[in-house]
C-alpha cells in the first residue's frame, strides 16, 4: 500500500458538519487502495480493560469515491448518535488490510497493543458552528455586466468626452456612457434570457471607466445614475426575479478617497495614517510603489492599500455594507482582491451582516485554493476560476483524454465543504479575463461544449455580458466591449442566444445539474466525454464530442434513454443532453 499517499485531518474539507446532525468526512489515498472502511462512534464510550483505554465503534464502507490523477477520494456521511465522533479508517489494498488512526498506521494487532491509540475527532457539532450558505443561490444563473460598457439608457449623465458607442476593440481608458438606466432597461431582456441574478462591478464614484479606484463607497457614480436610480434597479429586478449583487473594494481605495487624500497633505500627522499601509514618508504621488513607500494594490500607484487590521477601517466598512444591505436591499457582495484582506475583517463583517440579512450570499475574488476562507465564517464561495483553468486546458488541447476532465473536476469539488460546492460561482470569464470566445480561438463547437458543462456542474453559473451572443475581446482591456444591441435587436445573433437558452432552461427545470453526485464513463474514444448527473428522482447524461472525427456523438449503447425536450436537447457542435434510466 502507497502510505504516502494517505492523508486526513479532522478539519477543512475532511471533516465538517454538513448540518446540526450529520458530518461529512474525506479520506485521500493512492489509487492502489482498493476499499475504505470507516469505524466511528461516541468518544466516550470507551472503556478500561487491563490498564488500558479499548473502545470499539460501527464500520460502514465508504463507497463515495472520486478519482483524481494520482490519488482517490472517499467520503461518507454520518449523523453521529450524540453529536459528537471518534474515529479512524480501515484500509485494504491488494490482500493488505491496515488500520490509519491520528498517529500513523498499524496492522490490526498493533492497534489492539496500543495503549493510547491517537482517534481522530469531532468533538462536538455545535450549531453556530455550521456552514450555512443561501439557499437560493444553488438555483440563480448570474449575469456579470460591466456598467460603463452594457447600456446607455440616460446620455443626458454620460461623461462629456465619452467615445461613439461601438462593439469592436476596445484600448484602455476612455468613457462610452453606459449605466444604471442602461441596466434597467434591459431587464426584459435579461428575464428572457433566464437570468435571476446580476452581478455587477462597482457602481460607486470613481475617476475611471472600471471604477475599482474608489473615491466615495457611498455615493453612486454621477455618470451612472444617483442612489434612487440604485433602488430603482434594484426593485425592478426583484420584481422580475432577478437578485442584485454588487462589488466591494475593500482592499484599496482611489488616490482621491478623502481619507488617503488626508494621509497625502499632511503627512505623519493625520488622523488616517494608520487607515493605511504607510512605510515612509514624506509620500510623493509620482513616486514608484515598489520602493515600499507604501504599499498598494498590484504596484499602482493611484490605488494605495488600506489596512484591514485596523479596528476603525474594519467598522467603517462594515458600516457600508450594512447600509448597503439594509438600505438598498442588495442580495449579495463580491469582494475585490478579497486575497489580501485580513481574516479579522471578513469575519467580523460576515457576523454583522447576516444579522441583517441571513440570506445575503458572499463571494471572494480568490483565484487558488481558498479553502481557508470557506471554513462557514468568511465568505460563502469565491470566483472558482481554478476549475475555468482545467476546463479550458482540456478543451484546447486535443491530447488530453476524457478522464484528465474528470480528474479535473473531482479535484476541485474536494478542495471545499459541500455547502460551498452548491453555491460556488463557477464562470470562463469576466471583465479581469480574455473573453471565453476569443480564448478558445472562436471555435463554436468548443464554446458550447464548454457552456453545457457549465450548466450541468454543482454550483452557481456565470456568464460575462455577451457570453449569450459570443462576444469577442482579448485580455483586460478589449474583454470590456461594448454590447452590440443594434445587432442583437436586429437578430444577428439569435441562434447564439437561443442555444444558451436552451442551456440556461436545462438549468432551471433539471435538478440533477445541480447535483453534486457526478459520475463519468469513460469509452474507447479518448475525446468523448461521457458523465452521469444524479439526483433523488432523475438521471441525466451530458456527451459531448469533443473530438475531430464526426459530429454525431456515439453514446454506450447500454444506456436507454427516455425523452427530454423532444428526445432531449441535442445543441449543435456535439453536444447531447438528455435523461437516462
Amino acid at each position: 500500500m502507497d502510505k504516502s499517499s494517505v492523508f486526513h485531518r479532522s478539519f477543512a474539507n475532511q471533516c465538517y458538519a454538513l448540518d446540526n446532525d450529520r458530518v461529512r468526512i474525506s479520506i485521500t489515498t493512492g489509487r492502489d487502495t482498493d476499499k475504505v472502511f470507516i469505524t466511528y462512534g461516541d468518544p466516550f464510550s470507551a472503556g478500561i480493560m487491563g490498564g488500558n483505554e479499548f473502545w470499539h465503534g460501527d464500520i460502514t464502507e465508504m463507497t463515495d469515491v472520486r478519482l483524481l490523477e494520482h490519488h482517490k477520494v472517499w467520503s461518507v456521511v454520518i449523523a453521529p448518535k450524540h453529536k459528537r465522533l471518534r474515529y479512524y479508517f480501515i484500509l485494504e489494498s491488494g490482500g493488505e488490510r491496515l488500520y490509519y488512526l491520528g498517529n500513523g498506521f498499524f496492522t490490526e494487532d498493533e492497534l489492539s497493543r496500543k495503549s493510547f491509540p491517537e482517534y481522530f475527532v469531532m468533538p462536538w457539532i455545535n450549531p453556530s458552528d455550521v456552514f450555512e450558505t443561501p439557499k437560493w443561490a444553488e438555483d440563480t444563473i448570474w449575469y456579470q455586466i460591466f456598467p460603463e460598457r452594457f447600456c446607455n439608457g440616460n446620455d443626458s449623465i454620460s461623461p462629456p468626452n465619452r467615445k461613439k458607442w461601438r462593439s469592436e476593440r476596445i484600448s484602455r481608458g476612455g468613457f462610452y456612457g453606459g449605466d444604471l438606466y442602461g441596466i434597467i432597461e434591459k431587464i426584459p431582456y435579461l428575464k428572457d434570457l433566464g437570468i435571476t441574478g446580476i452581478y455587477m462591478t462597482p457602481v460607486f464614484k470613481s475617476s475611471s471607466d472600471h471604477k475599482y479606484n474608489t473615491e466615495n463607497y457611498l455615493e453612486i457614480d454621477p455618470h451612472f445614475g444617483d442612489e434612487e436610480t440604485f433602488i430603482r434597479l434594484v426593485e425592478l429586478a426583484h420584481k422580475n426575479g432577478i437578485r442584485i449583487m454588487i462589488d466591494a473594494v475593500f482592499n484599496h481605495s482611489g488616490w482621491d478617497f478623502p481619507f488617503w487624500q488626508d494621509v497625502y497633505k499632511n503627512g505623519e500627522s493625520s488622523k488616517y495614517r494608520d487607515w493605511y499601509m504607510v512605510n515612509k514618508f514624506p509620500i510623493t504621488k509620482h513616486g514608484d510603489t515598489r520602493d515600499n513607500c507604501f504599499y498598494s494594490f498590484a504596484f499602482i500607484k493611484g490605488m494605495p492599500k488600506l489596512n484591514t487590521n485596523n479596528p476603525e477601517v474594519v467598522q467603517y466598512f462594515t458600516d457600508i455594507c450594512t447600509k448597503w444591505v439594509r438600505d438598498w436591499k442588495i442580495d449579495g457582495i463580491r469582494f475585490d482582491v478579497a486575497n489580501e484582506v485580513s481574516h479579522t475583517f471578513l469575519k467580523k463583517l460576515r457576523a454583522s451582516l447576516r444579522e441583517i440579512n441571513s440570506e445575503l450570499y458572499l463571494v471572494g475574488e480568490i483565484w487558488h485554493d481558498s479553502v481557508q476562507w470557506l471554513l462557514g465564517d468568511e465568505f460563502d464561495a469565491v470566483m472558482n476560476y481554478p476549475l475555468t483553468f482545467g476546463i479550458k486546458d482540456f478543451f484546447l488541447n486535443k491530447e488530453l483524454n476524457s478522464e484528465y476532465l474528470e480528474y479535473h473536476i473531482n479535484n476541485k469539488f474536494t478542495m471545499y465543504p459541500e455547502q460551498a460546492n452548491r453555491v460556488m460561482l463557477n464562470l470562463y470569464d469576466s471583465h479581469d479575463t480574455i473573453r471565453l470566445i476569443t480564448s478558445i480561438n472562436n471555435n463554436t463547437d468548443i464554446f458550447i461544449q464548454m457552456l453545457a458543462v457549465l450548466f450541468t456542474l454543482q454550483g452557481s453559473p456565470c456568464i460575462y455580458y455577451g457570453t449569450e451572443i459570443a462576444l469577442e475581446g482579448d485580455c483586460d482591456p478589449d474583454c470590456r466591449r461594448c454590447m452590440p444591441w443594434d445587432e442583437i435587436e436586429n437578430g444577428k445573433y439569435s441562434q447564439t442566444i437561443e442555444a444558451v437558452k436552451s442551456l440556461i432552461l436545462l438549468r432551471k427545470n433539471e435538478a440533477a445539474t445541480k447535483s453534486s453526485d457526478i459520475r463519468f464513463i469513460h469509452s474507447g474514444s479518448k475525446r468523448l466525454v461521457q458523465y452521469i448527473k444524479n439526483s433523488k428522482d432523475e438521471k441525466l447524461l451530458v456527451a459531448l464530442n469533443c473530438g475531430d472525427t464526426s459530429k454525431i456523438i456515439d453514446v454506450d449503447g447500454k444506456i436507454l434513454f427516455s425523452n427530454l425536450y423532444e428526445n432531449g436537447i441535442l445543441l449543435p457542435d456535439g453536444v447531447l443532453i438528455c435523461k437516462c434510466n
